[in-house]
């Protein structure tokens, strides 16, 4: 299929019941929105995520599809009020998420005794941090965006431990609705098998998500008949990786994979890879799916890497989305006058609206039957299409989209329906 822009086609379809009504249009941040406290109470729901560094872009989006969500809900769930707080788990200097603003956001909201849903991290590293604190809190979390194996599940790219020691109470209190990496490591493999690769390199950043995911990847290619020449984690401050490509190119790599988030040195890698092997074929995952990789201008890769670079992203052409997705592109377009959403912003309008729905069927807000709610989702109806929740905090929904990389933006060029490595 040809490749079409990301909002190529941001459908015109009825309006679905979801109209606006007031809010706050600041586009990241601390601020709040909701509040009184009228009807069933108040009860507080935060987000935490980098909003600065090189992922900023990416988690605007997403606290605006949040701000969405909550707006087009009138401040409610139900006859509760909500007031929404957005945190920062980054930092300046570090220009990434850091341990210590996981733990600071982590423990605030699990000494607030009116914390109904904690939504976050961004990063799958965060979330090993945030989870087991928010667990022994008893604070339902929601993330919009991890992809790690071991936070959920002890299956293929899991760490030794995981995922029980996340979770100290012995109950889950984590669930997320993106898939997980067992498919997005098959939908790389399967990918590189369909154009061609015979030999890949393989690189990670060796985080939680990097490293899980490439192991994910290793396994789902060798499956498929692909040889790995390497899986080797990288230092993240390193100047350059030329050594590490030129061992790539002595093994006549024909392919190249990067298991990691952009924030450590991806470009770099990319631009050092890419000039030793200068006809291989390059791949990322969502990790680097943001403008801060894909744009020149934002300190991205440079054009003529990008044109022979996919990347695999858990969300689809606006066109593959059921009605209410379509509609979503559409309202967050010209709410936000924002041409190209990015694409994890309709994952922060959907954990918000799940969220808001759990506490809607909790009755009173409380954290105990927030998180009973949670994991009693079942066959919804949303934006990304019917899914669940199983009784390890995943979703069902499995597929995801293939892009290219066009004039510094994400263009879908297809999606692909991958099976996990056995």
């Amino acid at each position: 299929m040809n490749a079409r822009r990301f909002s190529a086609v941001l459908c015109v379809v009825p309006a679905l019941a979801l109209a606006a009504c007031g809010g706050d249009d600041e586009p990241s941040g601390g601020g709040d929105s909701g509040g009184g406290s009228e009807g069933g109470g108040t009860v507080n729901v935060y987000s935490s995520l980098p909003l600065q560094g090189a992922q900023r872009i990416q988690t605007q989006a997403l606290v605006n599809g949040m701000k969405l969500a909550l707006e087009q809900a009138g401040g409610k769930a139900g006859d509760i009020t909500v007031k929404y707080t957005s945190l920062d788990d980054s930092t300046a200097q570090a220009g990434s998420w850091t341990p210590e603003a996981v733990s600071q956001n982590a423990r605030k909201v699990a000494q607030d005794d009116k914390a109904a849903v904690y939504l976050g991290e961004f990063n799958s590293g965060g979330s090993a941090i945030s989870i087991p604190i928010l667990n022994e809190g008893g604070v339902p979390q929601i993330s919009p965006a991890n992809t790690a194996v071991g936070l959920t599940t002890n299956e293929p790219g899991a760490d030794k431990g995981e995922p029980e020691k996340y979770y100290p109470s012995g109950k889950r209190n984590y669930a997320r609705i993106v898939p997980k990496d067992t498919i997005q490591g098959a939908a790389l493999a399967t990918i590189m098998k369909e154009d061609g690769c015979t030999k890949v390199a393989l690189t990670n950043d060796k985080e939680v998500y990097g490293g899980g995911l490439s192991r994910n990847i290793e396994k789902s290619a060798k499956e498929q008949g692909l040889q790995v020449t390497s899986n080797e984690g990288i230092d993240p401050k390193a100047a350059n990786y030329r050594s590490q490509a030129q061992g790539a190119k002595r093994a006549g790599a024909d392919c190249f994979v990067f298991a990691g988030i952009t924030s450590n040195n991806a470009v770099q890698i990319f631009k050092d890879y890419g000039a030793a092997l200068p006809d291989a074929k390059l791949y990322g995952p969502d990790g680097v799916a943001e403008a801060s990789f894909t744009d020149p201008k934002e300190g991205g890769i440079p054009a003529k890497l990008a044109e022979r670079t996919k990347l695999t992203v858990a969300t689809l052409s606006p066109d593959e989305y059921p009605p209410e997705g379509q509609e979503f592109f559409k309202q967050f377009a010209e709410k936000y006058n924002e041409k190209n959403p990015q694409p994890y912003a309709i994952y922060g309008y959907e954990a918000m609206r799940l969220a808001l729905d759990a506490i809607k069927r909790s009755g009173d807000g409380s954290k105990e039957k927030v998180l009973e709610a949670i994991f009693n989702t079942k066959d919804r109806a949303s934006v990304l299409g019917t899914y669940s929740i199983d009784e390890n905090g995943d979703t069902t929904l499995t597929d995801y989209g293939v892009y290219d990389v066009k004039d510094g933006e994400l263009a879908f060029n297809k999606t692909v329906k991958a099976q996990p490595a056995s």
